[in-house]
């Protein structure tokens, strides 16, 4: 298994450029091709628009505002792939990223995604990466605004709790945890169980892993009070973790999000890329 076909999300914000970063790195990595998304999101009238007002005016400014963004992301989209020997192919749609995202992102093996804007300053959705990876079917891996310090996949955490969602994501980040030099297995307050973690928690997945070639290691920890999401983000730290891997929780219905509390605080406080599967 490899990702042979990585999917970006291009939009025009000003830090579009680091989620291309490490999707042309990716790309050049695992001898794959890119393909860049742009979606152009549909007009939408305001709510207090008054009826008897001509429309003209708005449309003109929609058209030159979404004309605009258009050319942003394809500039970045260029930049970043100039000088690199890739097959690529820029793409433009019409709809909203987080529906264009989803149905594009089941011909890929991997979407590059950056993390949302929480101070709504851009109009990207600010549940983007968990809209998505809980409706595509697809593994999103979803870039810091700050950027990745270096390529991640050298060191990767697992976080384990064997549920149906955590063996999704470490199947599909088997090309990432194959390559690394280290894997760290998280478990945090394991309860032995038939069903779940066994005898002995983190053994069984070890040993799964173990047969794909990975060199892993597991760390039982404990949350006590603390949320689950906090102590995966200090034990990155601690084992100078570049990426992240888990499984994530919840559904959307309607455009509204119900997430699971660890989700929610790796997309709101996550450092190093996190890769998200459902």
């Amino acid at each position: 298994m490899s990702y042979k076909t990585i999917l970006v999300h291009c939009d025009a914000s000003k830090t579009a450029s680091q989620q291309m970063a490490v999707a042309t790195e990716l790309t050049e990595r695992f001898g794959a091709s890119l393909i860049g998304l742009h979606a152009r999101r549909p007009f939408e009238s305001p709510a207090y628009f008054d009826i008897g007002l001509p429309m003209g005016p708005l449309v003109d400014a929609y058209e030159q505002g979404i004309n605009a963004e258009q050319a942003t992301a394809e500039a970045t989209f260029g930049k970043s792939i100039k000088g690199k020997h890739l097959a690529t192919e820029w793409r433009v749609v019409d709809g909203y990223p987080e529906d264009e995202l989803v149905v594009n992102a089941r011909y890929a093996d991997l979407l590059v995604v950056g993390q949302a804007d929480r101070k709504n300053v851009s109009p990207v959705p600010g549940d983007l990466p968990e809209a998505v990876a809980l409706a595509t079917g697809r593994p999103v891996l979803v870039v810091p605004e700050i950027g990745a310090a270096r390529p991640p996949g050298d060191v990767v955490m697992l976080c384990w709790n064997a549920s149906r969602e955590s063996a999704r994501a470490a199947v599909d980040a088997l090309p990432f945890l194959k390559a690394a030099k280290e894997v760290v297995v998280l478990i945090v307050d394991p309860h032995t169980s038939a069903n779940g973690h066994g005898a002995e928690p983190g053994a069984d997945v070890a040993t799964w892993l173990s047969r794909h070639g990975v060199k892993v290691t597991v760390q039982r920890d404990v949350a006590a009070d603390a949320d689950i999401g906090n102590v995966i983000l200090s034990r990155a730290a601690d084992h100078g973790i570049d990426l992240i891997v888990m499984g994530v929780y919840g559904h959307s219905r309607l455009r509204e999000m119900v997430l699971g509390g660890v989700s929610r605080t790796l997309m709101s406080s996550m450092t190093v890329p996190v890769l998200m599967s459902h």
